[in-house]
């Protein structure tokens, strides 16, 4: 079955195209079933503004959907008629981004008398390190760290997830994300975080870690945020030297990281312990940050633990995990019958997933 991916949650638009008579059969490795995929990324757009404009995404996404999908096909050499089933991020995202998604996924559809599939996004992050060459087995335990999403989930299988627990208030990457704008970086937050930190002194400055000691597996991102904010008043507005200043700002961000990735490796060590699994998923945004894949590597060795991550061109947004879940779904759950039903879950619990 030759399944076209669609994503379209926020600021990237993703297409690809996936094999399941070349991943998933007996004997076939999953990587083997991707095609193609391409891959549009409107941070140069957002970048003026300082963050994603819902509206700018969906124009833009109206723009590129329809080229990348020309480009997806000829690069995999195949005729559109040939697409046996489209799939197509549902939720959750900005809702005219997944409208965008979702209208020419069901279109195509209709057009094509094929079934479309809606595939929950935080799904497609969790399932695509299965697609990487070096891949866990269920059961694991899965840390979804992205822009919007900081959770630490049990799964034992497709659609079998159990949240273990989440963030109260900023996820991780909005944490990066807000840092960001008060050492003066520029959007996307995150990659200009982490870089920065790297010329720094971690120890320089001492950043709370939020519920690090609360004995669950919850976590809370506001208050190191609020945290950063006054050490950039007391020791930033108030310097002249340029110099100086930079180290400063460097030493900071290196703090900021070092808090953040001592308490996402606590908790996903004490989820592991408290399921009894020996496998770490890491997937999302976040979980390219370099600092966080150190530190999770270090600690696997020590613990005993295998981790993996997906591959790095998979850790954005893309159209690859929608493909690949929606292979994984129906090699579990069977090809769905094609119907008009057109939807989008801008807020989608991915517990409610069977």
């Amino acid at each position: 079955m030759l399944i076209l991916g669609i994503e379209s949650s926020c600021d990237e638009t993703g297409l690809a195209l996936y094999d399941t008579a070349r991943g998933l059969a007996p004997g076939r490795a999953a990587p083997e079933g991707l095609l193609a995929q391409a891959l549009h990324s409107q941070v140069a757009m957002h970048r003026d503004y300082g963050g994603v404009v819902p509206e700018l995404a969906s124009r833009d996404h109206i723009c590129r959907v329809v080229p990348l999908a020309r480009s997806v096909l000829q690069t995999a050499g195949c005729a559109i008629d040939a697409v046996d089933l489209v799939a197509y991020t549902e939720g959750p995202g900005l809702a005219g981004a997944l409208l965008v998604g979702a209208a020419v996924a069901r279109s195509l559809a209709f057009a094509l008398e094929v079934p479309a599939l809606g595939i929950h996004h935080l799904e497609g992050h969790l399932l695509s390190p299965l697609l990487s060459a070096r891949a866990p087995s269920f059961p694991f335990v899965a840390l979804l760290v992205s822009g919007g999403h900081t959770q630490l989930l049990r799964v034992n299988g497709v659609g079998d997830y159990t949240l273990l627990g989440e963030t109260q208030d900023d996820a991780a990457g909005e944490a990066f994300d807000k840092t960001a704008k008060l050492l003066g970086l520029d959007y996307p937050g995150g990659p200009a975080v982490s870089a920065l930190a790297m010329q720094g002194d971690p120890t320089r400055f001492k950043l709370p870690r939020p519920m690090l000691h609360s004995g669950d597996l919850e976590f809370s991102f506001s208050g190191l945020k609020t945290a950063v904010l006054m050490l950039v008043k007391r020791e930033l507005d108030t310097q002249s030297d340029s110099a100086h200043t930079a180290q400063i700002r460097a030493d900071i961000a290196a703090a900021f990281v070092a808090a953040i990735v001592e308490v996402l490796c606590a908790k996903s060590i004490a989820a592991l312990r408290q399921s009894g699994y020996a496998q770490l998923v890491v997937a999302g945004g976040v979980g390219a940050n370099v600092q966080l894949r150190q530190s999770l590597n270090a600690a696997a060795t020590r613990e005993g633990f295998a981790v993996f991550y997906p591959e790095p061109a998979l850790c954005t947004d893309n159209g690859a995990m929608i493909a690949f879940a929606a292979a994984l779904r129906i090699n579990a759950r069977g090809v769905p019958q094609a119907n008009n039903v057109f939807s989008v879950r801008p807020r989608w619990d991915l517990t409610q997933l069977g």
